[in-house]
């Protein structure tokens, strides 16, 4: 990062330009802070909105003189925040989208979980002792860990678990619903652990209160 800043001031060559540059993204994350502050205030602040929404419009219009001035900088180096924003934005867009297109193809073309236990349990490998945990991104499916397990080492563990992490738009869940257990069968359980965004995603701790439920692990 410091070899990138020392070029990119040695690319500018004078403090106007970076001036322009700096202007352009303060005056724009304002703007930017602003509509949010009134998407806030209008999903979750309902007893507010009728002070909060008419301070957004006052602090909109200032915020969008300011941008509209800095704009007239924009070829002397205000562009770079642009280009920038416009290309991380365009990344992260597309590995959402990327996300979304490998977890839907996951979901239709994957093994679902329980009937592929159901069937395993037909003519089952050897159990050896042990608990073994799987984490998956998607839920009901079949992971590849399972099934390389099932393959080169032809054994299946006497306690199954296959976890899933979920991260919620919220700052805190407690531990009593921390958990979310359902049965498979054959010893086999489907664990869903919630988390906040403020929570220490502490997935030991988490599965530690699986113990409560009946599920017995290993020390």
């Amino acid at each position: 990062m410091a070899v990138i800043v020392i070029l990119l001031v040695l690319s500018f060559r004078s403090s106007s330009s970076l001036a322009a540059a700096y202007g352009i993204s303060v005056s724009m994350t304002m703007l930017i802070d602003t509509l949010l502050l009134a998407i806030v205030a209008r999903a979750l602040w309902p007893k507010a909105r009728r002070w909060v929404l008419p301070c957004c419009v006052g602090f909109f219009v200032i915020d969008i003189a300011f941008v509209v001035a800095n704009g007239a900088k924009v070829l002397q180096g205000a562009w770079f925040p642009l280009v920038l924003g416009i290309v991380l934005f365009t990344m992260l867009r597309t590995w959402r989208r990327g996300r979304r297109l490998l977890h839907d193809a996951v979901q239709v073309n994957g093994l679902r979980l329980d009937t592929f236990i159901s069937g395993l349990m037909l003519a089952p490998p050897v159990r050896v002792p042990g608990t073994a945990i799987f984490m998956t991104s998607d839920p009901g499916v079949v992971p590849h860990a399972f099934m390389h397990n099932l393959k080169h080492n032809k054994v299946l563990h006497e306690r199954n678990l296959f976890v899933h992490v979920q991260h919620h738009e919220v700052p805190w869940i407690n531990f009593d619903k921390r958990c979310e257990i359902e049965p498979l069968g054959h010893d086999c359980w489907q664990v869903s652990l919630h988390f906040g965004f403020k929570n220490d995603p502490d997935v030991p701790e988490a599965l530690a209160l699986l113990r409560e439920r009946g599920v017995q692990l290993d020390d």
